[in-house]
Protein backbone atom coordinates (compact mmCIF):
# COMPACT_ATOMS: atom_id res chain seq x y z
CA UNK A 1 0.00 0.00 0.00
CA UNK A 2 1.17 2.91 -2.19
CA UNK A 3 2.15 6.00 1.35
CA UNK A 4 -0.38 9.14 1.79
CA UNK A 5 0.80 11.72 -0.62
CA UNK A 6 2.41 14.94 1.14
CA UNK A 7 3.13 18.14 -0.86
CA UNK A 8 4.66 21.52 0.85
CA UNK A 9 5.03 25.06 -0.18
CA UNK A 10 8.16 26.48 1.27
CA UNK A 11 8.51 30.05 0.18
CA UNK A 12 11.50 32.39 1.79
CA UNK A 13 9.50 35.60 3.84
CA UNK A 14 11.87 38.55 1.82
CA UNK A 15 9.02 39.81 -0.24
CA UNK A 16 5.21 39.41 -1.25
CA UNK A 17 3.79 36.36 -2.79
CA UNK A 18 5.26 36.11 -6.16
CA UNK A 19 2.53 34.90 -9.06
CA UNK A 20 4.98 31.81 -9.33
CA UNK A 21 5.32 30.83 -5.85
CA UNK A 22 1.43 30.80 -6.10
CA UNK A 23 1.20 28.43 -9.01
CA UNK A 24 3.57 26.42 -7.43
CA UNK A 25 1.69 26.46 -4.41
CA UNK A 26 -1.68 25.55 -6.27
CA UNK A 27 0.31 22.84 -8.33
CA UNK A 28 1.57 21.39 -4.32
CA UNK A 29 -2.32 21.97 -2.89
CA UNK A 30 -4.36 20.33 -6.39
CA UNK A 31 -2.38 17.55 -6.02
CA UNK A 32 -2.35 16.72 -2.06
CA UNK A 33 -6.44 18.09 -1.66
CA UNK A 34 -7.09 15.59 -5.08
CA UNK A 35 -5.66 12.51 -3.55
CA UNK A 36 -6.77 12.93 -0.05
CA UNK A 37 -3.11 13.77 1.24
CA UNK A 38 -1.50 16.71 2.91
CA UNK A 39 -0.65 20.04 2.17
CA UNK A 40 1.88 21.79 4.55
CA UNK A 41 3.41 25.30 4.80
CA UNK A 42 7.17 25.55 6.02
CA UNK A 43 8.32 29.61 6.10
CA UNK A 44 12.12 29.26 5.13
CA UNK A 45 13.09 31.77 7.26
CA UNK A 46 17.10 30.88 7.32
CA UNK A 47 18.24 34.21 6.06
CA UNK A 48 17.58 36.44 9.17
CA UNK A 49 19.13 39.11 7.11
CA UNK A 50 16.74 39.26 4.48
CA UNK A 51 13.18 37.52 6.10
CA UNK A 52 10.50 39.51 7.72
CA UNK A 53 7.24 39.27 9.45
CA UNK A 54 5.96 41.37 7.05
CA UNK A 55 6.67 39.05 3.96
CA UNK A 56 5.77 36.49 5.85
CA UNK A 57 2.30 38.02 6.39
CA UNK A 58 2.19 39.41 3.27
CA UNK A 59 2.40 35.27 1.66
CA UNK A 60 -0.15 34.26 3.80
CA UNK A 61 -2.62 36.80 2.91
CA UNK A 62 -1.78 36.09 -0.85
CA UNK A 63 -2.48 32.03 0.19
CA UNK A 64 -5.67 33.13 2.42
CA UNK A 65 -7.04 35.46 -0.59
CA UNK A 66 -6.17 32.19 -3.07
CA UNK A 67 -7.75 29.93 -1.20
CA UNK A 68 -4.93 27.66 -0.25
CA UNK A 69 -5.49 26.34 2.75
CA UNK A 70 -2.87 24.16 4.51
CA UNK A 71 -2.92 21.13 7.09
CA UNK A 72 -1.34 21.55 10.54
CA UNK A 73 1.08 23.89 11.70
CA UNK A 74 3.10 26.62 9.89
CA UNK A 75 7.15 24.77 9.92
CA UNK A 76 10.01 27.96 10.70
CA UNK A 77 12.77 26.15 9.11
CA UNK A 78 14.87 28.53 11.36
CA UNK A 79 13.50 27.40 14.31
CA UNK A 80 14.48 23.90 13.42
CA UNK A 81 18.38 24.58 13.07
CA UNK A 82 19.28 22.55 15.97
CA UNK A 83 17.96 19.43 14.05
CA UNK A 84 19.58 20.37 11.08
CA UNK A 85 22.86 20.41 12.86
CA UNK A 86 22.29 16.97 14.51
CA UNK A 87 21.93 15.65 10.91
CA UNK A 88 25.65 16.66 10.05
CA UNK A 89 26.83 15.68 13.17
CA UNK A 90 25.63 12.36 12.51
CA UNK A 91 27.09 12.37 9.09
CA UNK A 92 30.33 13.48 10.58
CA UNK A 93 30.14 10.69 12.84
CA UNK A 94 29.20 8.11 10.43
CA UNK A 95 32.15 9.02 8.64
CA UNK A 96 29.66 10.13 5.49
CA UNK A 97 30.71 13.94 6.38
CA UNK A 98 34.33 15.71 7.46
CA UNK A 99 35.75 18.44 9.03
CA UNK A 100 37.51 20.42 6.43
CA UNK A 101 39.60 23.29 7.64
CA UNK A 102 40.30 25.10 4.44
CA UNK A 103 40.44 28.96 4.98
CA UNK A 104 38.38 31.11 2.03
CA UNK A 105 41.67 32.66 1.64
CA UNK A 106 42.97 28.63 0.06
CA UNK A 107 39.46 27.82 -1.68
CA UNK A 108 39.73 31.33 -3.74
CA UNK A 109 43.51 30.97 -4.57
CA UNK A 110 42.68 27.59 -5.19
CA UNK A 111 39.87 28.55 -8.29
CA UNK A 112 41.93 31.78 -9.13
CA UNK A 113 45.12 29.32 -10.04
CA UNK A 114 42.74 26.77 -11.52
CA UNK A 115 41.00 29.44 -13.69
CA UNK A 116 44.29 30.99 -15.05
CA UNK A 117 45.04 27.20 -16.00
CA UNK A 118 41.86 26.15 -17.66
CA UNK A 119 40.97 23.36 -15.06
CA UNK A 120 38.03 22.93 -13.20
CA UNK A 121 37.28 25.35 -10.05
CA UNK A 122 35.76 22.52 -8.52
CA UNK A 123 37.20 22.39 -5.05
CA UNK A 124 38.42 19.01 -3.47
CA UNK A 125 39.38 19.76 0.35
CA UNK A 126 42.51 18.22 1.24
CA UNK A 127 40.73 17.42 4.44
CA UNK A 128 38.77 14.87 3.25
CA UNK A 129 40.55 11.56 4.35
CA UNK A 130 42.74 13.50 6.70
CA UNK A 131 43.03 11.83 10.30
CA UNK A 132 41.51 13.42 13.21
CA UNK A 133 45.17 13.22 14.89
CA UNK A 134 46.20 15.26 12.12
CA UNK A 135 43.48 18.12 12.83
CA UNK A 136 44.45 22.08 13.88
CA UNK A 137 43.04 23.41 16.30
CA UNK A 138 41.13 26.10 14.26
CA UNK A 139 37.79 27.03 12.61
CA UNK A 140 36.05 24.24 10.18
CA UNK A 141 33.26 23.60 8.20
CA UNK A 142 31.39 19.86 7.83
CA UNK A 143 31.25 18.82 4.53
CA UNK A 144 29.22 15.63 2.92
CA UNK A 145 31.43 13.54 0.90
CA UNK A 146 29.97 13.32 -2.55
CA UNK A 147 30.40 10.32 -4.64
CA UNK A 148 33.57 10.73 -7.03
CA UNK A 149 32.47 8.51 -9.56
CA UNK A 150 29.48 6.94 -11.49
CA UNK A 151 26.32 9.21 -12.21
CA UNK A 152 23.54 10.65 -10.16
CA UNK A 153 20.34 10.41 -11.80
CA UNK A 154 17.44 12.63 -11.00
CA UNK A 155 13.95 10.75 -11.77
CA UNK A 156 11.71 13.81 -12.41
CA UNK A 157 7.77 13.54 -13.27
CA UNK A 158 8.22 16.72 -15.13
CA UNK A 159 11.99 16.83 -16.84
CA UNK A 160 12.60 12.69 -17.82
CA UNK A 161 15.88 10.90 -16.33
CA UNK A 162 18.14 14.04 -15.64
CA UNK A 163 21.83 12.76 -15.18
CA UNK A 164 24.56 14.45 -13.78
CA UNK A 165 28.30 12.75 -13.69
CA UNK A 166 29.18 12.91 -9.56
CA UNK A 167 32.52 14.64 -11.23
CA UNK A 168 31.15 17.30 -11.08
CA UNK A 169 29.45 17.87 -7.69
CA UNK A 170 31.37 19.05 -5.10
CA UNK A 171 31.78 17.81 -1.33
CA UNK A 172 28.64 20.13 -0.35
CA UNK A 173 29.24 22.47 3.03
CA UNK A 174 26.75 21.10 5.80
CA UNK A 175 27.56 22.92 8.80
CA UNK A 176 29.32 26.41 8.69
CA UNK A 177 32.27 27.31 10.97
CA UNK A 178 29.75 28.93 13.24
CA UNK A 179 27.98 25.44 13.31
CA UNK A 180 24.97 26.97 11.17
CA UNK A 181 23.44 24.94 9.09
CA UNK A 182 23.10 25.66 5.35
CA UNK A 183 19.91 25.29 3.28
CA UNK A 184 20.65 22.51 1.13
CA UNK A 185 20.58 20.88 4.33
CA UNK A 186 17.97 22.16 6.14
CA UNK A 187 15.30 21.81 3.14
CA UNK A 188 16.40 17.96 2.92
CA UNK A 189 16.05 17.68 6.57
CA UNK A 190 13.03 19.58 7.18
CA UNK A 191 11.33 17.61 3.89
CA UNK A 192 11.98 14.37 5.68
CA UNK A 193 10.84 15.29 9.22
CA UNK A 194 7.60 16.33 7.78
CA UNK A 195 7.02 13.32 5.54
CA UNK A 196 6.87 15.28 2.17
CA UNK A 197 6.38 12.51 -0.54
CA UNK A 198 6.49 15.33 -3.33
CA UNK A 199 8.67 17.96 -4.04
CA UNK A 200 7.11 20.35 -6.63
CA UNK A 201 8.77 23.27 -7.38
CA UNK A 202 10.43 25.43 -9.77
CA UNK A 203 12.88 23.91 -12.50
CA UNK A 204 15.14 26.39 -11.10
CA UNK A 205 16.23 24.03 -8.06
CA UNK A 206 16.73 20.94 -10.59
CA UNK A 207 20.08 21.06 -10.08
CA UNK A 208 19.72 21.32 -6.63
CA UNK A 209 18.68 18.11 -6.51
CA UNK A 210 21.14 16.18 -7.31
CA UNK A 211 23.02 17.68 -4.06
CA UNK A 212 20.20 16.99 -1.89
CA UNK A 213 20.36 13.33 -2.97
CA UNK A 214 23.48 13.14 -1.87
CA UNK A 215 21.98 13.89 2.36
CA UNK A 216 19.17 11.24 1.59
CA UNK A 217 21.27 8.38 0.69
CA UNK A 218 24.08 9.48 3.11
CA UNK A 219 21.24 9.32 6.17
CA UNK A 220 19.36 6.20 4.19
CA UNK A 221 15.61 8.16 3.74
CA UNK A 222 13.67 7.57 1.12
CA UNK A 223 14.22 9.97 -1.35
CA UNK A 224 10.85 12.05 -2.39
CA UNK A 225 9.21 12.05 -5.51
CA UNK A 226 10.60 15.21 -7.88
CA UNK A 227 8.92 17.33 -10.33
CA UNK A 228 10.27 20.55 -11.16
CA UNK A 229 7.90 22.35 -13.25
CA UNK A 230 8.97 25.14 -15.86
CA UNK A 231 8.94 29.38 -15.05
CA UNK A 232 6.73 31.41 -15.59
CA UNK A 233 7.31 33.79 -18.65
CA UNK A 234 6.15 36.94 -19.64
CA UNK A 235 4.52 37.36 -23.33
CA UNK A 236 7.43 38.21 -24.83
CA UNK A 237 8.86 34.84 -23.94
CA UNK A 238 11.14 36.45 -21.63
CA UNK A 239 11.68 35.72 -17.65
CA UNK A 240 8.33 37.55 -15.85
CA UNK A 241 9.29 40.43 -14.83
CA UNK A 242 8.16 43.66 -13.39
CA UNK A 243 7.69 45.11 -17.29
CA UNK A 244 5.05 42.17 -17.87
CA UNK A 245 2.78 44.64 -14.97
CA UNK A 246 2.15 42.92 -11.47
CA UNK A 247 3.99 40.30 -9.57
CA UNK A 248 2.00 39.58 -6.48
CA UNK A 249 -0.58 37.41 -5.97
CA UNK A 250 -1.98 40.22 -3.75
CA UNK A 251 -1.44 43.01 -6.60
CA UNK A 252 -4.15 40.97 -8.58
CA UNK A 253 -6.51 40.94 -5.73
CA UNK A 254 -6.43 44.76 -5.59
CA UNK A 255 -7.24 44.72 -9.09
CA UNK A 256 -10.25 42.86 -8.37
CA UNK A 257 -9.67 39.50 -9.93
CA UNK A 258 -11.65 36.98 -8.46
CA UNK A 259 -9.97 34.39 -6.62
CA UNK A 260 -11.56 31.46 -8.23
CA UNK A 261 -10.59 32.73 -11.76
CA UNK A 262 -6.84 33.02 -10.48
CA UNK A 263 -6.83 29.79 -9.22
CA UNK A 264 -8.25 28.20 -12.41
CA UNK A 265 -5.55 30.83 -14.67
CA UNK A 266 -2.69 29.63 -12.74
CA UNK A 267 -3.97 25.90 -13.00
CA UNK A 268 -3.38 26.59 -16.48
CA UNK A 269 -0.14 27.54 -16.60
CA UNK A 270 2.06 24.94 -17.49
CA UNK A 271 -0.52 21.89 -17.21
CA UNK A 272 -3.51 21.05 -19.19
CA UNK A 273 -5.83 18.47 -19.16
CA UNK A 274 -7.02 17.71 -23.08
CA UNK A 275 -8.76 21.29 -24.43
CA UNK A 276 -10.14 22.38 -20.61
CA UNK A 277 -10.00 26.19 -20.20
CA UNK A 278 -12.63 26.69 -17.50
CA UNK A 279 -13.22 24.35 -14.43
CA UNK A 280 -13.84 24.46 -11.02
CA UNK A 281 -12.16 23.87 -8.15
CA UNK A 282 -13.10 20.17 -7.69
CA UNK A 283 -12.27 19.55 -11.34
CA UNK A 284 -8.88 20.35 -10.95
CA UNK A 285 -8.69 18.48 -7.66
CA UNK A 286 -9.88 15.70 -9.99
CA UNK A 287 -8.22 16.14 -12.92
CA UNK A 288 -4.56 17.36 -11.75
CA UNK A 289 -1.77 15.25 -12.13
CA UNK A 290 2.16 15.57 -13.02
CA UNK A 291 1.78 13.61 -16.28
CA UNK A 292 -0.20 16.88 -17.67
CA UNK A 293 2.79 19.59 -16.31
CA UNK A 294 4.36 20.31 -19.63
CA UNK A 295 8.20 21.14 -19.85
CA UNK A 296 8.56 23.97 -21.74
CA UNK A 297 8.26 27.84 -19.30
CA UNK A 298 4.31 29.12 -19.67
CA UNK A 299 2.98 32.70 -20.64
CA UNK A 300 1.35 34.71 -18.57
CA UNK A 301 -0.99 36.15 -21.01
CA UNK A 302 -3.44 38.85 -19.08
CA UNK A 303 -6.40 38.60 -21.57
CA UNK A 304 -6.86 35.33 -20.93
CA UNK A 305 -6.77 35.80 -17.38
CA UNK A 306 -9.50 38.34 -17.74
CA UNK A 307 -11.62 35.96 -19.72
CA UNK A 308 -11.13 33.27 -17.33
CA UNK A 309 -11.98 35.46 -14.22
CA UNK A 310 -15.24 36.74 -17.05
CA UNK A 311 -16.64 32.89 -17.26
CA UNK A 312 -16.12 32.30 -12.81
CA UNK A 313 -17.90 35.34 -12.16
CA UNK A 314 -20.68 34.81 -14.48
CA UNK A 315 -20.68 31.29 -12.69
CA UNK A 316 -20.23 32.45 -9.42
CA UNK A 317 -22.78 31.79 -6.54
CA UNK A 318 -24.16 35.35 -5.84
CA UNK A 319 -23.81 35.34 -1.72
CA UNK A 320 -20.16 34.24 -2.36
CA UNK A 321 -19.51 37.43 -5.11
CA UNK A 322 -20.94 39.86 -2.80
CA UNK A 323 -18.47 38.52 -0.71
CA UNK A 324 -15.81 39.07 -2.46
CA UNK A 325 -16.35 42.21 -3.93
CA UNK A 326 -16.77 43.45 0.04
CA UNK A 327 -13.71 41.74 0.24
CA UNK A 328 -12.11 43.72 -2.62
CA UNK A 329 -13.19 46.76 -1.11
CA UNK A 330 -11.73 45.81 2.07
CA UNK A 331 -8.34 45.00 0.28
CA UNK A 332 -7.85 48.25 -1.79
CA UNK A 333 -9.02 50.81 1.55
CA UNK A 334 -12.48 51.90 0.74
CA UNK A 335 -15.31 52.34 2.23
CA UNK A 336 -17.40 49.10 3.53
CA UNK A 337 -20.97 48.34 2.15
CA UNK A 338 -24.23 49.34 4.03
CA UNK A 339 -26.01 46.14 5.26
CA UNK A 340 -28.58 47.49 2.88
CA UNK A 341 -26.18 47.98 0.11
CA UNK A 342 -24.40 44.52 0.43
CA UNK A 343 -28.11 43.12 0.30
CA UNK A 344 -28.87 45.08 -2.66
CA UNK A 345 -25.60 44.11 -4.60
CA UNK A 346 -26.55 40.49 -3.80
CA UNK A 347 -29.78 40.81 -5.27
CA UNK A 348 -28.71 42.53 -8.18
CA UNK A 349 -26.04 40.11 -9.38
CA UNK A 350 -28.26 37.89 -11.84
CA UNK A 351 -28.04 41.15 -13.72
CA UNK A 352 -24.39 42.27 -13.16
CA UNK A 353 -22.27 38.95 -13.18
CA UNK A 354 -22.72 38.03 -17.26
CA UNK A 355 -20.17 40.13 -18.75
CA UNK A 356 -17.96 41.54 -16.30
CA UNK A 357 -14.34 40.33 -15.83
CA UNK A 358 -13.26 41.53 -13.24
CA UNK A 359 -15.17 42.80 -9.19
CA UNK A 360 -14.83 46.48 -10.34
CA UNK A 361 -16.62 45.98 -12.94
CA UNK A 362 -18.98 44.65 -11.37
CA UNK A 363 -19.25 47.08 -9.05
CA UNK A 364 -19.53 49.49 -11.65
CA UNK A 365 -22.42 48.13 -12.79
CA UNK A 366 -23.93 47.69 -9.67
CA UNK A 367 -24.05 51.41 -9.02
CA UNK A 368 -27.36 51.72 -9.70
CA UNK A 369 -28.20 49.76 -6.46
CA UNK A 370 -25.44 51.15 -4.33
CA UNK A 371 -26.00 54.58 -4.69
CA UNK A 372 -28.91 56.81 -3.08
CA UNK A 373 -31.25 59.72 -3.58
CA UNK A 374 -31.49 61.55 -4.89
CA UNK A 375 -29.42 60.45 -7.69
CA UNK A 376 -26.78 62.98 -9.52
CA UNK A 377 -26.56 61.82 -13.06
CA UNK A 378 -23.34 61.68 -15.29
CA UNK A 379 -23.31 64.04 -17.85
CA UNK A 380 -23.74 61.71 -20.38
CA UNK A 381 -26.99 60.57 -19.31
CA UNK A 382 -27.90 64.06 -17.89
CA UNK A 383 -28.63 64.67 -21.61
CA UNK A 384 -31.22 62.68 -21.81
CA UNK A 385 -32.60 64.39 -18.98
CA UNK A 386 -34.18 67.66 -21.21
CA UNK A 387 -37.41 69.36 -20.38
CA UNK A 388 -39.28 66.78 -22.81
CA UNK A 389 -38.05 63.68 -21.22
CA UNK A 390 -38.64 64.64 -17.74
CA UNK A 391 -42.17 65.36 -18.90
CA UNK A 392 -42.82 61.91 -19.89
CA UNK A 393 -41.25 60.37 -16.54
CA UNK A 394 -43.94 62.39 -15.22
CA UNK A 395 -46.43 61.02 -17.42
CA UNK A 396 -45.20 57.45 -16.87
CA UNK A 397 -45.14 57.41 -12.96
CA UNK A 398 -49.10 57.16 -12.57
CA UNK A 399 -48.90 53.86 -14.85
CA UNK A 400 -46.65 52.43 -12.40
CA UNK A 401 -47.66 53.30 -9.39
CA UNK A 402 -50.70 49.99 -9.52
CA UNK A 403 -48.92 47.77 -11.49
CA UNK A 404 -47.91 44.20 -10.65
CA UNK A 405 -44.12 44.60 -9.83
CA UNK A 406 -42.82 41.73 -12.38
CA UNK A 407 -41.05 41.52 -15.36
CA UNK A 408 -44.24 40.67 -17.42
CA UNK A 409 -46.84 43.36 -16.80
CA UNK A 410 -43.89 45.87 -16.31
CA UNK A 411 -42.47 45.57 -20.14
CA UNK A 412 -46.84 45.56 -20.95
CA UNK A 413 -46.77 48.96 -19.00
CA UNK A 414 -43.95 50.19 -20.42
CA UNK A 415 -44.56 49.12 -24.39
CA UNK A 416 -48.41 50.58 -23.77
CA UNK A 417 -47.13 53.95 -22.75
CA UNK A 418 -44.72 54.04 -25.41
CA UNK A 419 -47.30 53.14 -28.00
CA UNK A 420 -49.48 55.98 -26.52
CA UNK A 421 -46.98 58.80 -27.05
CA UNK A 422 -46.05 57.27 -30.56
CA UNK A 423 -42.27 55.70 -29.84
CA UNK A 424 -41.08 52.68 -29.12
CA UNK A 425 -39.66 51.49 -25.59
CA UNK A 426 -35.91 52.31 -27.04
CA UNK A 427 -36.43 56.05 -26.86
CA UNK A 428 -37.50 55.73 -23.45
CA UNK A 429 -34.22 53.77 -22.27
CA UNK A 430 -32.35 56.93 -21.75
CA UNK A 431 -34.32 58.52 -19.66
CA UNK A 432 -35.40 55.73 -17.67
CA UNK A 433 -31.22 54.85 -17.50
CA UNK A 434 -30.24 58.26 -16.06
CA UNK A 435 -33.61 58.33 -13.76
CA UNK A 436 -32.60 55.54 -12.14
CA UNK A 437 -29.25 54.94 -12.45
CA UNK A 438 -27.64 58.39 -13.16
CA UNK A 439 -25.64 56.51 -16.07
CA UNK A 440 -26.14 56.11 -19.96
CA UNK A 441 -25.05 52.56 -19.69
CA UNK A 442 -26.60 50.32 -17.01
CA UNK A 443 -28.08 46.73 -16.69
CA UNK A 444 -31.37 46.39 -18.30
CA UNK A 445 -34.32 48.98 -17.20
CA UNK A 446 -36.58 46.32 -16.55
CA UNK A 447 -33.78 44.47 -14.20
CA UNK A 448 -32.60 47.46 -12.11
CA UNK A 449 -36.51 48.53 -11.66
CA UNK A 450 -37.00 44.84 -10.61
CA UNK A 451 -34.09 45.12 -8.30
CA UNK A 452 -34.69 48.37 -6.56
CA UNK A 453 -38.57 47.82 -6.07
CA UNK A 454 -41.71 50.31 -6.48
CA UNK A 455 -41.38 52.36 -4.16
CA UNK A 456 -37.71 53.71 -4.39
CA UNK A 457 -38.57 53.27 -8.55
CA UNK A 458 -41.10 56.02 -8.22
CA UNK A 459 -39.36 58.00 -5.58
CA UNK A 460 -36.42 57.84 -8.13
CA UNK A 461 -38.28 59.05 -11.31
CA UNK A 462 -40.36 61.48 -9.05
CA UNK A 463 -36.99 63.26 -8.44
CA UNK A 464 -35.93 63.31 -12.05
CA UNK A 465 -38.96 64.47 -13.46
CA UNK A 466 -38.74 67.36 -10.48
CA UNK A 467 -35.26 68.38 -11.21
Amino acid sequence: MSSPVVTRFAPSPTGFLHIGGARTALFNWLYARGRGGQFLLRIEDTDRARSTPEATDAILQGMAWLGLDHDGEIVSQFDNAPRHAEVALDLLAQGKAYKCFSTQEEIAGFREAAKAEGKSTLYRSPWRDAAAADHPDAPYVVRIKAPQDGTTVIRDRVQGDVTIQNTTLDDMVLLRSDGTPVYMLAVVVDDHDMGVTHVIRGDDHLNNAARQMMIYDAMGWDVPVWAHIPLIHGSDGKKLSKRHGALGAQEYQTMGYPAAGMRNYLARLGWSHGDDEFFTDAQAQEWFDLDGIRKSPAQFDLKKLENICGQHIAAGDDAALRHECEAYLRANGETALTPAQADGLERAMYCLKERAKTLPELLEKAQFVLTSRPIQPDEKAARNLDTVSRGILNDLTPQLQNASWDRETLEEVMNGFAAAKDTKFGKLAGPLRAALAGRAVTPSVFDMMLVLGQTEVLARLSDAAAD
